[in-house]
């Protein structure tokens, strides 16, 4: 990573120049009175000319390197050939902090996308397991998600109708219907799924077909409600021309014609999905112990919720991020993003990153493993038995003779980054000399056969790089930033800002 000066510098040019081509097949002018560096295209019509391509050609055969790299990565998956062995050697799956209590069955999403629910409720099982003596165990992903995408359903149509008289291609409304369903989610959207609908363990609201490969469904619901919009967008303007009905009524009309869409929506993932447990209704959950005693929980799903998440409550957990384009130490949140309408909405803490590092140290050494998103597909190998994120991994620069050379501020102005995937940390390595963090333990939610058994190390220098948010507990974080976030002076992001992504 990092930047560096370009080999064929610049040549100022002006009236009185010279000119010559470089060896990137560009004309270069000087002049010795400007100081602004000018040079002319080969193609002057923006083209790719045959004089452009002969002289890369030429620069390209007349590297060794290049050509080597010509030989072996024809044939081969550069991901898998310009991988780093020293690199992988110096970040082993060793730590000497974890979370003391382990669980189990490494968990698995499928194709799906809802590894913030996954993350969510491997976070929470921790406490379950313990106090139960559980062997193995997992709560259910798929009530959560049943319920999220129930919720985002009405989200979406709530939001058609705050927005109906914007035009149908409006910049906002058509940035909403692009992804109105997302599997993704944030932090604060489980929250308030946590504390509306609470938790049931898995045999109680086990996986479906859709559940595991939500693609279909997804396709099918995104269609009805994208009609159910321009319905709800016609009747607004009907009802609007009429000048006996007033504002309150237009509304309520509006609401109450969204509640008969939804009935289309509910029966669409009652079917695929199942019917889930009412959040208020009782249920029996029997199990087995860790060694081998026949137990059984009786109670709903909100109380099964505050009964096991008494020591770190979600709802008293919050997101730090490390956003370097926007201003630290302020609390931020991201217009029109939301689950539950009139829920919590999504918040975030700006702060340094070193802060988010030591957020996690605190949160480990207490016992508890911590929730965080970042963008898993850069410079990452998940592969059976790898299991390694870190920078210096893979050798693209040295192979393809480049720089990589954007920051982290400029991945998120281009669209190169954002948060893509949310996971677990319970394990960090940390110097015993300088008391910094070197490397942390993954717990990802891909299954056994990804990584060490389910699980990954990052690196210290990927962190920096690649980790965009990571979830605290109040008593966890400093009394600057509880402050901050409890503050509620916030700064409205727009809704496509990449802060908005839902991993």
């Amino acid at each position: 990573m990092g930047s560096s000066a370009s080999k064929v510098p610049a040549q100022p040019l002006n009236a009185a120049s010279s000119e010559s081509l470089d060896e990137k097949g560009f004309v270069r002018s000087q002049s010795a009175t400007s100081t602004t560096a000018v040079s002319q295209p080969l193609a002057t019509d923006g083209s790719i000319s045959l004089s452009n391509v002969n002289a890369w050609e030429s620069a390209a055969a007349a590297d060794p390197k290049i050509q080597l790299a010509r030989t072996i990565l024809a044939h081969n998956n550069i991901k898998s050939t310009l991988t780093s062995r020293p690199a992988g050697v110096a970040i082993p799956h060793i730590f000497n902090h974890e979370v003391e209590f382990k669980v189990a069955p490494v968990t698995n999403q499928k194709s799906s996308g809802r590894c913030w629910l996954f993350a969510t409720t491997n976070v929470i099982r921790h406490e379950v397991m313990k106090k139960l003596k559980l062997k193995e165990f997992q709560l259910s992903q798929s009530y959560l998600f049943f319920w999220d995408k129930l919720n985002k359903s009405n989200y979406y149509l709530e939001l058609s109708i705050e927005n109906a008289d914007l035009p149908v291609d409006d910049r906002l409304v058509n940035f909403l219907a692009n992804d109105l369903i997302s599997d993704g989610g944030q932090w604060d959207m489980a929250v308030n799924l946590l504390e509306t609908y609470g938790l049931v363990p898995q045999p109680v609201y086990p996986e479906s077909f859709h559940s595991s490969a939500s693609s279909p469904i997804n396709s099918l619901l995104k269609l009805k409600l994208r009609e159910h919009a321009l319905t709800l967008r016609a009747l607004s303007s009907s009802l609007k021309a009429d000048d006996s009905v007033s504002p309150e009524s237009v509304v309520s009309t509006l609401r109450a014609k969204k509640e008969e869409l939804m009935q289309e929506i509910y029966t669409i993932m009652s079917a695929t999905l199942g019917v889930p447990p009412k959040p208020d209704a009782s249920f029996t959950w029997e199990y087995y112990t860790e060694d081998g005693k026949y137990a059984k929980w009786e109670g709903t799903p909100l109380q099964f919720y505050k009964a096991f998440t008494t020591k770190f409550s979600p709802a008293e957990s919050f997101s730090l991020i490390n956003d370097p384009r926007n201003e630290y130490g302020k609390l931020y949140t991201v217009d029109k993003l939301g689950n539950i309408w009139g829920g919590r909405p999504v918040l975030y803490v700006n702060t340094e990153i070193d802060d988010l590092k030591q957020a996690i140290v605190r949160s480990i050494k207490a016992g508890q493993p911590v929730f965080f998103g970042c963008d898993v597909g850069q410079f990452s190998d998940s592969g059976k038995g790898v299991g390694i994120m870190d920078t210096d991994y893979f050798e693209y620069e040295q192979a393809f003779n480049i720089t990589l050379g954007l920051t982290k501020a400029q991945r998120l102005q281009t669209n190169e980054s954002a948060m893509t995937h949310a996971m677990v940390i319970s394990g960090v390595h940390v110097d015993e000399k300088t008391g910094r963090p070197v490397r942390f333990k993954v717990e990802n939610s891909w299954g056994e056969d990804s990584g060490v058994q389910g699980y990954n190390v990052m690196s210290d220098k990927w962190f920096d790089q690649f980790v965009f948010q990571v979830v605290v507990h109040k008593s966890l974080a400093t009394k600057e930033q509880v402050k901050i976030f409890e503050s509620g002076e916030r700064v409205v992001l727009p809704a496509w800002d990449p802060m908005g992504a839902l991993a």
